[in-house]
């Protein structure tokens, strides 16, 4: 069985975050990790390897700089993995990414697709069902538990009261929550081993994708603005009139 992770590298949340207002981008020249949630697809996809048999490999769109994220899934025990690193992805949407992606899912022709179900970066969310349009998959979101029996893939989906219970053919995509149990930490077996796996870097061209080609919908940034400074706000000193003054201040304010 083939398995492939998308897996992204994102600022550190424990950062600082800006945007760049000359492009409109984020700012990723500090601290960069593999998405967490990526992560836990990684995980996610070596639990189903080890019960089911087979293989993982990690998918990404991501710059050269971005290896080392990377190879962080092929130390917790992938054993291959394919990035597309091009000059024409800078400021990429998510249907171009989602696109490179599909394209690498095709050239590896795999039974199951795993991705997180929300970037902690741009917490688009569409992403994984973006992909599995393009290969006319089966697309099973925002899972709290998978598990493969031969070509089917069964899957439950926390919902407001109840649990969906899901079920799919494969070849499919899957897209995990935080539900999923934590990624396993590297051994030093693991960390060496990592630098000698195959790291595949392919271009735009190589999949026969044009960026500049906006037959399909493409979002672009246009404009960006600092966010002005907040206002101070309304303070009330407790002098035995407190409960009027707030009543007063929400009154005005239209909230009761």
């Amino acid at each position: 069985m083939r398995i492939a992770v998308l897996l992204k590298e994102v600022p550190d949340t424990y950062g600082e975050r800006e945007l760049d207002l000359e492009t409109g981008l984020a700012v990723r020249t500090g601290d960069n990790v593999a998405d967490e949630i990526g992560e836990r697809a990684v995980e996610a996809a070596l639990a189903i390897a080890e019960a089911q048999g087979g293989e993982v490999e990690v998918l990404s769109v991501a710059p050269e700089s971005a290896a080392g994220s990377i190879r962080k899934g092929l130390a917790m025990g992938a054993t291959a993995a394919h990035v597309v690193t091009d000059d024409g992805l800078v400021g990429a949407d998510v249907t171009l990414t989602a696109q490179a992606l599909a394209e690498l899912v095709r050239r590896g022709d795999y039974d199951l697709v795993v991705a997180g179900n929300l970037s902690s970066d741009g917490s688009g969310g569409v992403v994984p069902t973006m992909v599995a349009e393009l290969l006319d998959y089966p697309n099973l979101t925002n899972l709290t538990s998978i598990e493969v029996n031969g070509s089917t893939v069964t899957a439950s989906r926390a919902s407001d009261g109840v649990v969906v219970e899901l079920s799919a053919d494969l070849p499919a995509v899957v897209s995990v929550t935080e539900a999923f149990p934590d990624a396993r930490f590297p051994n030093f077996k693991g960390l060496m081993a990592a630098k000698k796996k195959p790291l595949d870097t392919v271009s735009l061209a190589d999949l026969g994708i044009d960026a500049e080609d906006f037959t399909p919908a493409r979002a672009i940034i246009v404009d960006a603005s600092q966010r002005p400074p907040r206002e101070a706000g309304t303070i009330i000193h407790d002098d035995g009139t407190a409960a009027a003054q707030l009543a007063d201040f929400l009154a005005a304010n239209k909230f009761i």
